[in-house]
């Protein structure tokens, strides 16, 4: 066990832990929402740190990042556990093992050697991936300062509930970030993952305030966030934001507790691209269809295909220098 960053006494042995938006007031022999931040006698501990439990070499497309370093690798890393409870979910196996099977697993692996299997698999990023990087944000942070010295770049895929003291704690060695914005509807927000939609679009304020590289990925699930007027909302909100944010959306399949619904046709993801576009945003991609052809990369301006993909398998590149060899637009992202 390490202690935990972010927490406070609130005496009687009761700590309340600030590192996520659920705010959780903890009892002494307790754990939080996530199951894997416990409290021992008035101070709080992370039980994950250094407890690999998965790590694997991706494609950083399949974060997925299409503006960042396309076509490099990313060494993947995660430890169990979650601070929400999608129904949904597609790493349920070890995001709920502490929940579903009160079980913590993992490898004792220390931040360094993650880092030298980065750079002896010749990846230029590490990502926080599988599971919510939020609540192995200890073990996360202390990979990422030692990367970042190394020139490694750190990416967290998230639900988008850290809070702004844990973020503004790891913006110097945070590069990028692809966030899932599930629905615009509080009511499904709370009723899918057990979270807050208002927490999660301001925390996706707080990463473009502080300058990180951020693309928003939307799973498109029948009957739960596939309407027109929901997903202009959510291509809305983004284009608030920033126009040049890159917009997934991608296509469900019955998974773990939402089995009963069917895989998302394409025809709906074609619509919230073509709504996206229509709200102003320049990048938008569908996902998990490989090969229907909403994964290329298209200039906004003069609409020259630029990268074209099939899966997450670049198959041609056609940008110079970060900019659109038409028109000489500059493309949005890092490392273009």
């Amino acid at each position: 066990m390490k202690e935990a960053m972010f927490f406070e006494k609130l005496g009687n042995n009761r700590v309340k832990c600030h590192l996520c938006r659920h705010h959780c007031v903890i009892d002494d022999g307790k754990r939080g929402i996530c199951r894997v931040r416990e409290n021992h006698g008035g101070t709080l501990y992370s039980l994950v740190y250094r407890k690999l439990a998965s790590e694997n070499i991706d494609p950083i497309e399949k974060k997925p990042l299409f503006h960042f370093y396309p076509g490099s690798s990313a060494f993947s890393v995660a430890t169990v556990g979650c601070n929400f409870r999608c129904l949904n979910c597609q790493n349920y196996e070890i995001s709920q093992l502490p929940k579903d099977h009160d079980r913590i697993t993992g490898r004792d692996v220390a931040p360094e050697q993650i880092v030298d299997d980065a750079v002896n698999h010749h990846c230029t990023s590490i990502a926080y991936t599988y599971t919510e990087p939020t609540i192995f944000f200890e073990y996360a942070y202390e990979i990422a300062k030692i990367a970042a010295r190394k020139a490694i770049k750190n990416i967290f895929v998230t639900n988008g509930y850290i809070t702004r003291e844990a973020l503004a704690t790891i913006k110097p060695y945070l590069h990028a970030v692809n966030v899932d914005l599930k629905s615009f509807s509080e009511e499904r927000y709370k009723r899918l993952c057990g979270a807050r939609l208002d927490q999660v679009l301001d925390c996706i304020r707080s990463y473009k305030e502080m300058g990180i590289w951020i693309e928003i990925t939307t799973l498109i699930i029948p009957e739960i966030n596939d309407t027109e007027p929901e997903l202009k909302r959510i291509a809305g909100f983004i284009r608030e934001v920033g126009p040049e944010i890159p917009w997934h959306v991608s296509r469900f399949y019955p998974r773990y507790r939402l089995i009963e619904k069917p895989p998302t046709l394409i025809d709906t993801l074609r619509m919230a691209r073509e709504i996206g576009l229509a709200t102003g945003l320049r990048y938008v991609y569908e996902g998990n269809v490989p090969g229907e052809g909403g994964e290329n990369t298209y200039c906004y301006q003069c609409k020259k295909i630029l990268i074209r993909r099939y899966g997450y398998q670049i198959v041609e590149n056609n940008i110079i220098h970060s900019r659109c060899p038409a028109c000489d637009a500059v493309i949005d992202g890092i490392g273009m």
